[in-house]
């Protein structure tokens, strides 16, 4: 039986397919039709007609409001495939009951997602008393704990690219709805390592969140805990939870190789 080379069989509208879905990064989560002809060598109306088809099965979308494209919520599912079987999940499971134990609350780990968070997975307290579960949420990043402890850790102008089209909606009294306390209400979240979230998503419900970093030194999750304000009181999370939730946070990052990657960075100078 003769071999046949693999290189033979690369389908071209294929690879330039996935070179499109491949361009979107964290520095460019959007881009225009002419951006992508510019990166990719293409003429428009064959990148308008790859973009039509991955828009339609849900990889790419259109942001209404720009006309810019980005990727879609199956990108999305696809990478939490990928999370689940080899990655994230895998590693924060174990430290997320260990949390769970110590203070004995909810504890979740989510990500960031196109301004929103999205909650992938739940510890549940044995307290009678417990919010409704979260997991599959979409939630504002603004107003949640896990999406102000990563949104804190943004590169100045991926932050300000946030604010830029942010419109903040009242959830709660006591949500912030103004751009400008907001940004140094994130500052404030990152001289002190963890974010809280006072009621401002969900009335009666406060949580106390932290990044996870990876090797490259970047935010990929964050982790917290969650519980009635009755509870989770001012008094508790200085004394306890936010030391809890930090060091949680802490080994979770250890474990995706972030000092790894701080040891690299600073063998570089």
């Amino acid at each position: 039986m003769v071999k046949r080379e693999k290189s033979r069989y690369i389908v071209q509208s294929v690879v330039k397919a996935l070179e499109i879905l491949e361009a979107f990064t964290d520095r460019d989560d959007e881009l225009g039709v002419i951006d992508i002809c510019n990166r990719l060598g293409l003429s428009k109306s064959n990148v308008s007609r790859l973009l039509d088809t991955l828009q339609n099965r849900g990889y790419i979308e259109q942001n209404k409001i720009t006309g810019n494209y980005r990727l879609g919520l199956k990108s999305f599912e696809m990478g939490q495939i990928f999370f689940k079987k080899m990655g994230l999940l895998k590693q924060v499971r174990p430290v997320m009951e260990e949390l769970t134990a110590q203070c004995d609350e909810a504890v979740y780990v989510a990500i960031l997602h196109v301004g929103e968070v999205v909650y992938l997975d739940m510890v549940e307290t044995t307290h009678s008393v417990r919010a409704i579960s979260r997991v599959g949420w979409r939630l504002p990043a603004y107003c949640t704990a896990v999406g102000k402890a990563q949104l804190a850790f943004l590169q100045e102008d991926e932050l300000e690219r946030f604010l830029s089209n942010l419109t903040l909606k009242r959830l709660t009294a006591n949500t912030i709805t103004d751009k400008e306390k907001l940004r140094r209400h994130l500052t404030q979240v990152a001289e002190q390592g963890y974010a809280i979230d006072n009621e401002e998503c969900e009335e009666e419900i406060r949580c106390v969140g932290v990044p996870i970093w990876d090797y490259t030194r970047r935010p990929v999750a964050s982790i917290c805990i969650s519980g009635p304000s009755s509870r989770v009181t001012d008094e508790r999370i200085q004394k306890e939870l936010a030391a809890l939730v930090k060091e949680a946070g802490s080994r979770v990052s250890r474990q995706l190789g972030y000092e790894i990657g701080i040891s690299l960075h600073e063998s570089d100078h």
